[in-house]
Parts: C-alpha cells; sequence; structure tokens
C-alpha cells in the first residue's frame, strides 16, 4: 500500500512538472533612435510600467537604433505582423492618410499650448486620425512629443523667406517638401540619420530638422546656424498591431493602456524643457536665430499656399482635422 502511495506521488509529481508554465507575453519594439534620445527614455519608462504592473507577465523588448527597421519601415512591419509594435514619425502615415501630415502644415499649430490641445487622447483631431490609423492595421497606443522644427544652414543665415530662394533644402515630408517650394527652395526628402553627412558633403545647402535632433546627431558639427522657425510640430508614435492587440486580455490592454497615457503625459509635459536645453546647448556651438513678430507673419505669407495643397490632397479628411485644428 504504501509503495503504490509512493508511485502515485510520483506520477502525480511527474505529471504536474511536465505541465507547461503559465506563458509570458512579449512584445517587441523596434525603435529607429537610440535609447539615450528622449523618445527612447520614453519607450524605457513604458517598458518598467509595463513589467512592474504585470509583475513581469508581460515583457517589453526594444529594438533601439534601427536594428531592425527603419522609420518608413515601421508601419508596414507592425501591420504585417512582422513585430508587435513600433515607434515611428506620424508623417510616414501620409501616404496613405494623408490627414496626418496637419501638423506641418505652417504655423498651423504656433503655440505649445495649441499642439498640447490638439494631440491630447480623446481631442477631435486626434480622435479623427486614431480612428483613421486603426483601419490600417495598427493601433496607436500612444503619441510622442518631439517638439518643433527648425531651419539648419551653412554659408548662410535664415531670417526671411527670400534666404530660402534657390536653396537645397532637406525634408521629411510632403507637406514640408511644399513649405521648402513656397520659398522658391528645392525639397530633397531624406531620413533623419541620413543628415550629417548630406550637410557634411553639402548635398543640400539647408534643412529642417527637430530642434532636440541638432544635439544627439551632432549637426552643430556640419552646420553653422539654426533657425527657430518653429514652423511645424514634429509627433511620433507607438503602434501596436491591432490583431495583437485583439489577442490581449482584459488585464493586459488595461496595462499597456495605463501605461502608455502615464508616459504619454511625462514627455509632453517636458517636452519644452528639452527644447530649451536643445536651444540653450546650440547656442554653445552655432548662431542661433530667433525671428521677431514681423518676421513670422512675413514667414505666414509667403507660405499660405501649402495649405490649400494640403486640403486637395488630404481630402473630406484633411478639412475635418483643419477645421478641429482652428477651433482649439
Amino acid at each position: 500500500m504504501k509503495l503504490k502511495n509512493i508511485l502515485c506521488s510520483g506520477m502525480l509529481m511527474t505529471a504536474l512538472t511536465a505541465m507547461p508554465a503559465l506563458a509570458e507575453t512579449t512584445l517587441k519594439v523596434t525603435l529607429q533612435l537610440p535609447l539615450k534620445h528622449h523618445l527612447g527614455q520614453n519607450l524605457v519608462d513604458f517598458k518598467k510600467e509595463v513589467e512592474s504592473a504585470s509583475n513581469g507577465d508581460i515583457k517589453i523588448q526594444i529594438f533601439p537604433a534601427a536594428q531592425l527597421y527603419k522609420d518608413k519601415e515601421v508601419h508596414h512591419a507592425v501591420t504585417s505582423g512582422a513585430i508587435e509594435m513600433g515607434v515611428m514619425s506620424v508623417t510616414q502615415l501620409a501616404g496613405t492618410i494623408p490627414a496626418v501630415d496637419v501638423f506641418y502644415v505652417p504655423f498651423m499649430f504656433p503655440t505649445y499650448d495649441k499642439v498640447v490641445k490638439a494631440t491630447a487622447p480623446g481631442s477631435e483631431l486626434r480622435t479623427l486620425l486614431d480612428n483613421e490609423i486603426i483601419e490600417t492595421g495598427a493601433r496607436p497606443l500612444w503619441w510622442q512629443a518631439y517638439g518643433g522644427v527648425a531651419l539648419l544652414s551653412k554659408s548662410k543665415p535664415i531670417q526671411l523667406p527670400k534666404d530660402m530662394d534657390g536653396m537645397k533644402v532637406r525634408v521629411f515630408g510632403k507637406t514640408l517638401g511644399e513649405f521648402a517650394k513656397s520659398v522658391n527652395a528645392a525639397p530633397t526628402v531624406m531620413a533623419g540619420s541620413e543628415q550629417f553627412l548630406a550637410y557634411q558633403r553639402g548635398t543640400v545647402d539647408a534643412g529642417m530638422t527637430g530642434v532636440t535632433a541638432v544635439g544627439p546627431r551632432k549637426l552643430y558639427q556640419v552646420m553653422d546656424h539654426l533657425t527657430l522657425t518653429n514652423h511645424a510640430n514634429i509627433e511620433f508614435m507607438t503602434i501596436i498591431n491591432e490583431k495583437v492587440w485583439q489577442g490581449l486580455t482584459d488585464g493586459e490592454r488595461e496595462i499597456l493602456q495605463n501605461a502608455a497615457v502615464k508616459v504619454e503625459k511625462q514627455l509632453r509635459d517636458k517636452i519644452q524643457t528639452l527644447e530649451a536645453d536643445a536651444i540653450a546647448n546650440a547656442k554653445k556651438e552655432m548662431n542661433v536665430v530667433e525671428l521677431s513678430a514681423d518676421d513670422v507673419n512675413k514667414w505666414q505669407q509667403a507660405t499660405q499656399p501649402v495649405l490649400e495643397s494640403f486640403l486637395q490632397n488630404a481630402g473630406p479628411l484633411g478639412k475635418q482635422v483643419v477645421d478641429a485644428a482652428r477651433a482649439l
């Protein structure tokens, strides 16, 4: 009898040992920027929040510095299921959803306050865009503030629209290209990672970039002047494959959503400080040009045709987001 009990106990232990452990969920994320960049740090904060709240049951695995995909490849990689999540600039969706380029319509969002209202979760403008993006098979988990757009130049400073006449200019989207054309410049679409060499080699005379990118990308080494036009606003977002999202439990989705809301607010709250620090650092290395109200007015007048071009290209949704922006 004792032997039988021992055998039964042994069989039970063997059976329990053979049972699979509770599966943990691993979500891989592709990021084109280094982890030290503020978008990278934002993603690290998200990882910590999720793994802590889930007691390690949800793992976030980050692949930074475009190890897996470049910015223009992220959306397809996520929607195809090649990777669960990705960080991408919103303008990369402009080919599919032209209305996302509303943030690059010159001076549509002239103040920080207006940017905050436009990008707030649940705002009319963001809801219109988020719903459209979900239809592509990728769900925006949260938006990531990157900051305003500035102009870089080498041979001469840019103060007024006429200063760009005849220049070859690096841009990173169709609407920014229209901006360049409106001031008689020739746009060249180029990835952020390609800027340094292009400026160094003189492939272009000027460029548009986020103020916060000047330091991390060492652009001050190859360009002499930085003009704070703040004519457009750069937004990134972290997206997740919609089928993956729907396959998560309610509890898992809640953990991800709560973490996303928290880290989005954290970054939005500190972007102004990050930009101020970036400008202060740039002033140590470059000639920083700040515009007067009269200067800005001249830029607004010169680039007015860009709005008309945007509305023609973006269709009914474009008009809706412009109306929503104007109503803020």
